[in-house]
């Protein structure tokens, strides 16, 4: 039985600097830090075998097959800005660096088994399932939670906040390209506590670049918090013969009221 303790901002600091840059890997996210159980595969640079080699598979209707356990995102979960796209940079309001600066590790909603959000990943597998009218992102680690993504939808005129916000999907060519709105304002982008607003628009683009890599970029547009758009870069690597495990993150939380140190990364 896989427990949920959470470890120390400090050591989950250190494991994200070292392992989470996104152009690599996945990040370790507060709340575990647990390796994989007996015979799953829980991979990442250094952690694991590669992934598969040969030609990206494809649906029955010529579009590329995502389906299957990945780990990876599309952003560096310690410090989003370490996972820039070459020439883009981060110009936050004055509020919002002004807030960032306050924020404690504690606070991080992650660290109190709350949803990620968008683009913030975490050190265990998810899954893509493919629908001709829905694609579903299934997430093992934290809350055990879901993201679900219209294909060819519409965003509703007026969309209660949420966390994971209202997505729809259309592919432009081998790219699928997730149009998120909606969001709630409640989620960090990092460690480090990089906030947003309602106003936060995402634009994320999942390329399958081989049988077992998987390229993420992430634009992100936030008028309420950021002088200008920038987009981040990831890669996630598929995790044959790894099925999702259940996590419950609220389960003996019992290290969070040690957490007392500033959102930062030592």
């Amino acid at each position: 039985m896989r427990k949920s303790f959470l470890i120390g901002t400090v050591l989950a600091a250190t494991i994200a600097a070292a392992s989470l840059v996104v152009a690599q890997d996945a990040a370790p996210a507060p709340g575990g830090g647990k390796g994989p159980a007996k015979g799953q595969t829980r991979g990442g640079k250094g952690r694991g075998p590669a992934g598969p080699t040969g030609p990206a598979p494809r649906m029955s209707d010529g579009t590329p097959d995502l389906s299957g356990a990945w780990m990876g995102s599309g952003s560096n979960s310690g410090d989003i800005s370490k996972g820039l796209k070459p020439g883009e940079q981060i110009i936050m309001q004055p509020w919002a660096e002004a807030l960032m600066k306050t924020r404690k590790s504690q606070d991080d909603p992650e660290a109190n088994c709350l949803p990620t959000g968008v683009p913030r990943g975490a050190p265990y597998p998810w899954r893509i399932v493919q629908t001709p009218t829905h694609y579903f992102i299934l997430f093992e680690g934290n809350i055990h939670s879901f993201r679900q993504i219209f294909m060819n939808g519409k965003h509703p005129d007026d969309p209660d906040p949420t966390w994971y916000g209202h997505s729809t999907g259309t592919w432009n060519k081998d790219t699928l390209v997730v149009d998120s709105v909606g969001f709630n304002d409640k989620f960090w982008f990092d460690y480090l506590g990089h906030p947003h607003t309602e106003k936060l628009h995402t634009i994320e683009r999942y390329t399958r670049t081989d049988l077992g890599n998987m390229t993420i970029d992430v634009t992100i547009d936030d008028p309420g918090a950021y002088t200008k758009p920038f987009t981040t870069t990831g890669r996630a690597r598929l995790q044959p013969n790894t099925e999702l495990l259940e996590y419950i993150c609220q389960e003996n939380n019992i290290d969070l009221v040690h957490v007392n140190a500033p959102a930062q990364l030592p």
